[in-house]
This record gives C-alpha cells, structure tokens and sequence, in this order.
C-alpha cells in the first residue's frame, strides 16, 4: 500500500485530493455521486476546484487560525502500478 498526503490550501487542493482518492478506489465520479446523493456534476465541480462560499471559508479560518488542513487516502499497489 502506498500512503499519499495532501496539504489543502485552495479549492483546488481540495478537488484533486478527492478526485486521487476516488480514483484509488477505483470509483467513477457518477458512482460516488449516487453514494453521497447528489448529482455527478456536483463532483465534477468539486474535482475541478470549483469553490463554493463555504469551502472558500473554512480555508480562510483555517488560515487565520493555523489550522493546517490536510488529506490523506492509501493506494493498493496493484493500483498505483
């Protein structure tokens, strides 16, 4: 197993963190849309760092604060192949 970590600081951050960790699951955008119950185009805006107000302030306390956020999934080796 491979462990990878992300820093999230932007929206950005953020979208390629989830997008790494679906696709380590081997999950498709529509797939984990249907498991969270909203649309695939929600995940697609969410991946592409499309920032919403509240994501945009929750980094931005965090920031203020020190908080540093971060990600973190594993990957099978067969998969990271």
């Amino acid at each position: 197993m491979t462990a990878y970590t992300a820093r999230l600081r932007a929206p950005a951050d953020f979208g390629l963190a989830l997008q790494q960790a679906r696709l380590a699951r081997g999950m498709s955008q529509s797939a984990l849309a249907q498991e969270l119950g909203v649309t695939q185009s929600t995940v697609s805006a969410m991946e592409s760092g499309s920032s919403t107000i509240y994501l945009r302030r929750l980094l931005a306390m965090a920031d203020a604060t020190g908080i540093e956020l971060s990600a973190s999934w594993e990957v099978s080796d067969a998969a990271g192949s």
